[in-house]
């Protein structure tokens, strides 16, 4: 058995998508089938295929094979044994995936993304040059015209034109889950290109030189379980009548634009990789297969089988104008025959160490030239071409690995501010560059502003209580303290810190710039003692004491951060890029199958199942929350989604509500500012705004902007923070905002004398990151206990079951979701004819169909995805295509905790619920967007209260298809326990009231 996890990849659209066929299994074997011969590979070593078995079968032929070549050259000379066959491209990180040109001296491969962008080749006849693209993506096939004209084709929809030295992304109809698999055309103003979207529903586009319309398909290609058609993966014509495609399932097609396409039957399931043919022979050859190679002649309309003996797959076909072919496939093989005779092996006599030879092509001057790589399984990489003349070859090796040091503009990040803003920059960068945990980050939030807390209260002794640690150091600070206080933290923050982020993600640059701030500021790395009373001596000592009273907490930070009981849901897997949700309990939550996963500040994660994160984070020790019973959560609540009850449905409708309001082209204006937005009851959103600016006295100045501008800023800005530090880092860096402020009075409660900038700054970092951390340990302790269901589950499966609003129409269900005009429809025939509003739909008559975001764009940077009617089975949020959902249940959101939290520390420590001067805010530009395109105009975000950012932070997570209303208002009402809590615990330590757990004297 061959477990094709490549060519799956190629049925979805995705070159990681292997992980969907063995997602379960440490390991895979693939067996390289010859008679008589199997040889087993681990997946681990890229299935790479020993030739040395293979060959066995074949030592005999090849000798009889050389007089019958020696004695018989053809018209053009490409079976020669003679013919010097070498090596002429080595791509160490990327695949070549096609080769095309119009001479010997014009040639032309392209092929994966080696991290640099895709790879595109051009071979003059003297050498070789990459081109630089200005995209990322790989790209699949190459079509290159005698008027210097080439086009391109790959994934993210990307059709590359290239004349007279230039680039140009073409837009086309497609998504950013779109793979473009073929591009052919009979001049540069009549292409045809064929594709998928995310391994589904293949296509066929046509461009007339000015814009890229879809044709339409036969009605009976096969389809598959959900109604959707196959992947379809090259196309040629013999002329502009007679264009031929083909795909999966055994999919081909003939037709042309203007007179429609036509099936003609194959006899055959497997899938077709490449169809080519030569008008003046009239011989067409398909070439494909799944366990075994195939090769179909087509030229006269019926599908004839004539494959080479005991070939394995063959992924690349071409035909020379005196109607010989060319074959490649698999682990390097490459077939010759003659028109109307036998399949020849050809001993290329080349030891390729890759998984398929992808593509072939054969120049006017009879040079036969063949690309591949690891293109079944794996990465997309170890690209190689071979040809049989001598020419210069070409071999593009990895970069040395980047650079671990730090960043000049990331050593001193706050210059001028204290030495604990200071250390919380560092660290906020550190959570930058590591996978977004917000339940890690803000226990390391937390520790290392207890940690600087300690230092500061056993130096100020100012009536002050430490945390974990104190002791009185007044005496020997000298008559500077300032500068021991400065030492000691730096000390401290450099120990923990490093201890804590040494090996996480982007640890080493994280731990160098560590080092390199603290040789700016003057201090000896190695100064490690913790013997005395010296600065740097009780830096490490607290430093130590910090990681030895917090190593058995309940993180498992030993074992980084896994949880130990290894909790795993019973709730089948969704599966992003497949129809429907696999599962008949929407209240359930569900992990995520992705064919590429990214984290939001762009950690790759490969494909495959996305992993429960923070399951045990209940079990940490907090800050200031207590159980009000022993096995009883410290904040239970009676309102977690558990029942399908007509509330949920109405949530769930809310949530396809404001994601059909992220239409960019819906012009609905709204007003934003405080005059109209904020100032709601805790735990809703029943706000009408403010009458007045109490400290100014001014009414708000209306802000009017765009509700789909609004709705999709709110969703990106919130959703990991300014730049990806996680909810806990974001509500540090509002913090620090509010520290800068001009107009802020740094008095402790809104009383008393002003503080220092340093004693501002360790109170309220001590307080606000208690709060943030018991409120991760409270949110996530609810996710384990309800395990409730993200949107995405609710609306498929919802969807899925069908409507529930009338018993006489198709579809009914009486769990399905209730029909509402504009925003959830039924497919019926009268909708789906021609010109109305489903007839893309025709398909899948009897289904919904919801008003909804269509995905993520393919040129995110100009184009943003658009709306239309789409399966409410294939409903997605409002996220890249490569994140979707958080990795961990709905109820309650983190966000609404996490916010409303650090809401409740910043409005008691400040004295004022109301922000300095009444009101802050932040500009979002033309371009601030990520997801895609936008926002269309300026959008100025502007709150009155820090309750009002709260309830932003929360609602967005609607807005982005994350959370369902009691997701968000319960969180809400958690996270202002917990930062109450969180400040009346602190103002003991504040005022000396509590006793540290050590004390050394």
């Amino acid at each position: 058995t061959i477990i094709r996890s490549r060519w799956l990849s190629w049925l979805n659209g995705d070159r990681r998508a292997m992980q969907f066929a063995c997602e379960q299994h440490s390991e895979v074997t693939v067996a390289a089938i010859r008679p008589g011969h199997y040889k087993h590979i681990p997946s681990q070593s890229t299935a790479r295929c020993d030739r040395i078995g293979l060959r066995l079968g074949r030592l005999l032929f090849p000798i009889c094979a050389i007089f019958l070549f020696c004695q018989c050259k053809s018209e053009d000379g490409t079976e020669s044994l003679s013919d010097d066959w070498t090596v002429v491209a080595e791509i160490e990180d990327a695949a070549l995936l096609a080769v095309h040109g119009t001479s010997a001296k014009d040639v032309w491969m392209v092929g994966a993304d080696d991290g640099k962008g895709p790879i595109v080749l051009h071979y003059n006849g003297q050498e070789w040059q990459r081109h630089d693209t200005g995209v990322r993506g790989d790209i699949w096939w190459v079509r290159a015209f005698d008027d210097g004209v080439v086009y391109m084709a790959g994934s993210d929809s990307i059709v590359l034109r290239y004349q007279n030295g230039v680039f140009e992304r073409l837009k086309t109809p497609g998504l950013g889950k779109t793979v473009l698999f073929g591009i052919w055309g009979m001049a540069s103003d009549d292409i045809y290109a064929v594709g998928a979207n995310a391994g589904r529903n293949g296509f066929v586009w046509h461009y007339n030189g000015t814009a890229w319309t879809e044709l339409q398909l036969p009605d009976d290609i096969d389809l598959d379980s959900f109604n959707d058609r196959p992947t379809l993966t090259k196309v040629w014509g013999a002329s502009s009548d007679d264009i031929w495609v083909v795909g999966g399932r055994g999919t081909l097609l003939r037709g042309n634009m203007d007179a429609g396409f036509k099936t003609i039957d194959t006899d055959t399931s497997d899938l077709l990789f490449t169809v080519h043919g030569n008008r003046t022979t009239g011989r067409t050859v398909v070439v494909g297969g799944n366990n075994q190679g195939i090769c179909l002649e087509v030229g006269s309309g019926a599908a004839n089988t004539s494959s080479p003996d005991d070939a394995l797959l063959l992924q690349g076909v071409w035909v020379t104008p005196n109607g010989r072919a060319w074959a490649s496939g698999g682990f390097g093989s490459l077939y010759t025959s003659a028109e109307d005779g036998p399949w020849i092996e050809v001993d290329h006599g080349l030891n390729l160490d890759i998984q398929s030879l992808h593509s072939t092509w054969v120049d006017p001057e009879g040079g036969v030239w063949s690309v591949g790589g690891n293109v079944l399984v794996g990465a997309l990489d170890k690209g190689m071409a071979i040809h049989n003349r001598a020419i210069p070859a070409i071999r593009i090796v990895p970069d040395p690995p980047a650079s671990t040091l730090c960043p000049a503009d990331a050593v001193d990040l706050a210059p001028g501010k204290t030495i604990a803003r200071q250390w919380n920059e560092q660290l906020l960068n550190a959570i930058r560059r590591d996978i977004p945990r917000p339940t890690v980050h803000s226990r390391n939030l937390f520790h290392l502003s207890a940690a600087l807390w300690d230092i500061w209260a056993s130096y100020e002794d100012a009536g002050s209580a430490s945390y974990l640690i104190h002791e009185d150091l007044s005496s020997d600070a000298g008559t500077d303290s300032s500068e021991a206080v400065n030492e000691a933290m730096s000390y401290a923050a450099y120990r923990l810190l490093t201890h804590r982020y040494r090996n996480a993600i982007g640890g080493e640059i994280t731990t160098d710039c560590f080092d390199a701030f603290m040789s700016h500021l003057g201090y000896d790395l190695n100064n490690v003692s913790t013997e005395g009373n010296s600065p740097s001596a009780f830096g490490n000592r607290m430093a130590e004491a910090y990681i030895l009273a917090f190593a058995n907490d309940g993180a498992n930070e030993a074992n980084d951060y896994e949880d130990p009981d290894d909790y795993t849901p019973e709730q089948p897997r969704l599966t992003v890029d497949l129809p429907g949700s696999a599962t008949d309990d929407p209240i359930t939550w569900q992990q995520l199958v992705l064919a590429e996963a990214v984290t939001q500040n762009g950690i790759a994660e490969g494909s495959g199942v996305r992993e429960y994160i923070g399951a045990h984070w209940g079990a940490v020790t907090p800050f200031a929350m207590v159980r009000p019973n022993q096995g009883e959560p410290y904040y239970p609540m009676d309102n977690a989604p558990l029942m399908l009850n007509n509330a949920l449905v109405e949530h769930t409708m809310e949530v396809l509500r404001r994601t059909a309001w992220l239409d960019a082209d819906d012009n609905t204006m709204i007003d934003i500012s405080p005059a109209s937005q904020g100032n709601s009851t805790l735990g809703t959103d029943d706000g009408t705004g403010y009458a007045i600016n109490p400290v100014t006295g001014a009414p708000y100045e209306p802000i009017l902007v765009k509700r789909s501008d609004f709705g999709r800023v709110l969703a990106e800005f919130w959703a990991d923070g300014l730049d990806s530090e996680t909810p806990p880092g974001h509500w540090n860096t509002l913090a620090n905002l509010l520290a800068d402020d001009p107009d802020i009075e740094r008095r402790l409660f809104g009383t008393g004398d002003l503080l220092s900038p340093l004693s501002w700054d360790v109170h309220v970092y001590f307080a606000l990151n208690g709060a943030l951390h018991d409120a991760a340990i409270a949110a996530w302790e609810l996710k384990r206990k309800y395990v409730t269901a993200r949107p995405i589950t609710l609306i498929r499966t919802l969807g899925g079951l069908g409507q529930r609003s009338d018993p006489d129409l198709p579809s009914y269900h009486p769990q399905g979701l209730p029909l509402e005009a504009g925003l959830v429809e039924l497919i019926t025939d009268e909708t789906a004819q021609p010109g109305q509003p489903h007839a893309h739909l025709a398909r899948y008559k009897g289904e919904l169909a919801v008003w909804s975001w269509r995905g993520e764009p393919g040129d995110r940077e100009t184009e943003y995805g658009g709306h239309g009617w789409i399966r409410a089975k294939e409903w997605v949020s409002y996220q890249r295509r490569t994140f979707v959902s958080p990795a961990f249940p709905g109820y309650v959101s983190g966000h609404s905790c996490f916010s409303r939290a650090g809401a409740e520390v910043l409005s008691q420590l400040s004295g004022s619920t109301y922000f300095p001067g009444g009101s802050s805010e932040l500009l979002f530009e033309p371009g601030y967007l990520v997801f895609e395109a936008g926002p269309t105009e300026p959008v100025t975000l502007r709150w009155a209260t820090y309750y009002d950012a709260a309830d932003q932070a929360g609602a967005s997570r609607l807005w982005g298809g994350i959370h369902v209303a009691p997701d968000d208002f319960d969180g809400r009402i958690i996270g202002s326990k917990i930062g109450l809590a969180a400040v009346e615990l602190a103002r003991t330590y504040f005022e000396g009231e509590a006793s540290p757990t050590i004390t050394n004297n």
